[in-house]
């Protein structure tokens, strides 16, 4: 998990969702890899697979870090600047 931690750091999205695309189909429990894959798809900005793959973390693991990014994302979904609008 720490070379797919270090792919998504370094910006190697598409290896580190493939490795964690094997890994999940090996291992359909691991809610760790649910979340780093959620972390991989937020860095890519596909806020639908990252919510996806938080919401698959939490129901595996109540207690996983999930929790904090899937919040993350919906604050970032739900922010916008009504100045905006008016231009």
């Amino acid at each position: 998990m720490e070379k797919i931690k270090q792919l998504i750091f370094d910006g190697k999205i598409d290896e580190a969702i493939c490795l964690l695309d094997e890994i999940i189909k090996n291992n359909p429990a691991s809610d760790e890899a649910f979340y780093l894959r959620g972390n991989a798809y937020r860095k890519r900005s596909d806020w639908k697979q990252a919510l996806d793959n938080y919401l698959a973390a939490m129901d595996l693991n109540p207690d996983s870090p999930a929790h904090q990014a899937y919040r993350m994302v919906i604050d970032i979904l739900d922010f916008y600047n009504k100045d905006m609008f008016n231009q």
